[in-house]
């Protein structure tokens, strides 16, 4: 894969200084100015985390008829974004945005809290349990030594899937790809647009971005995903006062034609000060009193099974995107990384915002020039100003960033090239893991089929000696994953 078009970057006049020699700039043929441009670009392609994680965690009552309103939950999902990503950026020193994961956020709604009856502070201490697991696991080098007995193939076809998961979120989010109803009576679960036709005006943004800045990119024209991000955006307000789409749901009704998530408009109102009550109400030990040891104790695997897999997919990704995987394909200085990934879960469950970990929305950030840790500075400060500023957030819609995460994608797909698809038992684990993280929405469920068949196949044809001891431990872990829901209900019942 080549580099982005920050390679024709000039090394910055502070070449030499501490900030080149902390973060290794020069060193990775990068420059400040580009570290900071592609980090605002890596915020603008996870702002809406800030927007959508109060939707998912805000409003449902837990079993004492508490709720996280929009406003507590959107200003610790900023505060813990910009706290994390800033210590990542300066600790781990890779350009690895950190905020809210989404799938654990959603777990935590409905399994947790709706499902479960968990309270808001019992669910959010298993988060915390989970993150001290995961940091454990990471000094001990448990996961260091796991992420280097992946075989190479299997790295590659994860950097693959990433890529094709980051591209169908970005078709879904613009709605160039949607869900069908089950009411259509076909067994085609998506189609194009709306009736197999580009139906509205927030996708034929979405058709001017994805040009933009796929021409951008090809001419190698410096900054060029943030410009897109950037006149995209202009586009689409100008859209929006003209021709009025409006949001996709109004009085609980879904308009088809409206804006994905956020209106791009000028917002009356730039400041506000956050209310951060949420920080800190967790309850360490509830949920094992609650609904018992033994389900308490499978609810926390499935977390950590979850989020080790998860984080670990997406760094191998972005390392392979950003060029930074050295001869045998592993990244350099793991340990810290996994170490400060982990604790974005413990300041996750602490500050009631759900697990933190890394975004695989930084892919946009890389391929615009980002390279190392500085880059995730600047991402971490524009959360923690985001914190005040929560309308100006809302000003790029999805249809503006989503383009970007498309040209990711079809850069990460580079990786192909280095699978063996003529052995079919590299093929087969390879091409499950690539098609589950899209088809699957899930980057752990993508790697836990790859490993479960990888080693099936290895074993079964006559190859068990070839397969590593932790291929082994990992795939059982797996199919124990894949499992928790039945026996989750059957210990509940």
């Amino acid at each position: 894969m080549s580099r982005s078009t920050a390679e024709d970057s000039t090394p910055s006049p502070a070449s030499g200084g501490f900030l080149d020699h902390w973060f290794e700039i020069t060193k990775r043929g990068s420059s400040i100015g580009t570290e900071l441009r592609g980090g605002l670009v890596t915020f603008f392609a996870m702002a809406y985390i800030v927007v959508l994680n109060p939707l998912i965690l805000g409003n449902i009552p837990d079993r004492n008829g508490d709720t996280l309103t929009t406003l507590q939950v959107a200003g610790v999902t900023a505060l813990v974004a910009g706290v994390m990503s800033i210590a990542f950026g300066i600790g781990a020193r890779y350009p690895f945005g950190i905020a809210t994961g989404l799938g654990i956020n959603t777990l935590l709604a409905v399994t947790f809290v709706q499902v479960e009856g968990l309270t808001w502070a019992e669910a959010m201490g298993l988060v915390v349990w989970d993150g001290i697991i995961i940091v454990i696991l990471a000094i001990t080098g448990f996961r260091t030594m796991v992420f280097n007995a992946i075989p190479t193939e299997l790295k590659a076809a994860i950097t693959v899937g990433i890529g094709l998961f980051i591209s169908f979120i970005g078709f879904v989010d613009a709605g160039f790809v949607r869900r069908l109803p089950d009411a259509a009576n076909t067994t085609v679960p998506v189609g194009l647009g709306i009736g197999g036709s580009i139906g509205s005006w927030p996708t034929v943004v979405f058709l001017f971005g994805l040009i933009l800045c796929g021409v951008l990119t090809a001419r190698k024209v410096r900054g060029g995903l943030f410009i897109g991000i950037i006149s995209t955006t202009v586009v689409a307000i100008i859209v929006e006062m003209v021709a009025k789409p409006g949001p996709s749901m109004v009085d609980g009704e879904p308009v088809p034609t409206g804006w994905s998530l956020a209106v791009p408009q000028i917002p009356d109102q730039w400041f506000g000060i956050p209310d951060l009550s949420l920080v800190g109400k967790v309850d360490m030990f509830g949920a094992f009193t609650s609904v018992g040891p033994l389900t308490a104790a499978l609810l926390l695997f499935t977390l950590v099974l979850a989020n080790f897999f998860d984080a670990m997919g997406t760094m191998t990704g972005l390392g392979h995107q950003a060029e930074l995987m050295d001869d045998d394909g592993n990244l350099p200085g793991l340990k810290p990384a996994l170490i400060f990934e982990g604790l974005g879960a413990v300041a996750g469950g602490l500050g009631s915002s759900s697990s933190n970990t890394v975004y695989v929305d930084s892919a946009a950030g890389i391929a615009d020039g980002a390279r190392t840790g500085l880059a995730n500075v600047v991402t971490g400060a524009v959360f923690l100003l985001a914190m005040f500023l929560t309308p100006l957030t809302q000003i790029v819609p999805f249809e503006a960033a989503s383009p970007v995460l498309v040209i990711v994608g079809a850069l990460m797909i580079g990786q192909i090239t280095s699978i063996d698809f003529n052995r079919f038992e590299i093929a087969l684990p390879a091409f499950l893991t690539i098609v589950a993280m899209p088809f699957t929405y899930s980057i752990a469920n993508g790697i836990g089929i790859g490993f479960i068949v990888w080693t099936l196949l290895q074993a079964l044809s006559g190859k068990a000696r070839s397969i590593h001891p932790i291929m082994w431990a990992v795939s059982v872990a797996f199919v124990i994953y894949f499992g928790a829901q039945p026996l989750t209900a059957a210990i509940s019942g």
